[in-house]
């Protein structure tokens, strides 16, 4: 057998190798860390959207006060837990697609905030909503504090 033929099925080899790896085990996934209250459902129901979204979620049941205030993030836009992934804050029921925009994006920021609890975004939309959905608004919160609108849901 020829140097040039042992080459061809060297090469073929490897590639059918790299096809039959499942995709998964070259994806690394990014963990983001949540402080939450330890009895609080929506809360619970959101790691669990981020967890869906394929993000490796730590928990602190801390509370997020103190995260809250660490993290730079005003009171006015609290929510019932906070989070930090990739140096960018997270307050409140953030959709995960939003969390992943916020990472491709990169923009010079503090982090985004859906402020409040407004029913129908993640973790406030479990059946005892029956399906309501309030409008809301994910908000990019600028370095000096200032807001602007990030994503609309309506």
């Amino acid at each position: 057998m020829s140097v040039h033929l042992q080459h061809r099925r060297l090469l073929l080899a490897a590639g059918l190798t790299a096809l039959s790896m499942p995709l998964w085990a070259n994806k690394v996934r990014t963990t983001i860390q949540v402080w939450k209250d330890p009895n609080c459902g929506c809360c619970k129901d959101w790691v669990v959207h981020l967890e869906q979204a394929g993000f490796r979620v730590t928990v602190q049941d801390t509370g997020n006060a103190e995260a809250r205030k660490r993290l730079g993030i005003s009171e006015a836009l609290g929510s019932c837990h906070t989070a930090e992934v990739a140096g960018y804050a997270i307050e409140g029921h953030v959709p995960a697609k939003e969390i992943q925009r916020l990472l491709r994006e990169r923009p010079l920021a503090l982090g985004i905030a859906v402020p409040g609890m407004p029913v129908g975004s993640p973790g406030m939309d479990g059946p005892i909503y029956q399906g309501r959905k309030d409008p809301y608004d994910v908000v990019l919160i600028a370095k000096n504090g200032s807001t602007s609108i990030f994503q609309s849901y309506r």
